[in-house]
């Protein structure tokens, strides 16, 4: 298929934007069958807001860590779950170890 630039208007701004042969390319590789509504920096915002403090994973804060004694070499770790007690938990090391 043969393409051609075409010059799309922002749903967001109003800007007019290329929609440039390589662009529309990339859209057809990926499997893409609408064209963009939004320019570049619109289309970068709204994803820098979505990634944001919208409750996403970004936004948990630091992993609350577990104090346990590693089941084989017996040295005190810590893990970023809490243990169940029916299963032993290992150190980084022998858990490596074991894989």
């Amino acid at each position: 298929m043969t393409y051609t630039e075409k010059s799309l208007q922002c749903s967001d701004c109003g800007k007019s934007f290329p929609f440039t042969v390589e662009d529309q390319e990339f859209f057809a590789s990926k499997g893409y069958t609408n064209e963009p509504k939004r320019c570049v920096a619109c289309r970068s915002a709204r994803r820098s807001e979505r990634s944001g403090n919208d409750g996403g994973y970004r936004d948990r804060g630091p992993r609350q860590m577990h104090s346990v004694i590693c089941g084989q070499c017996g040295v005190q770790t810590e893990v970023p779950f809490q243990p169940r007690g029916d299963k032993p938990v290992y150190c980084r090391d022998c858990y490596n170890k074991s894989r």
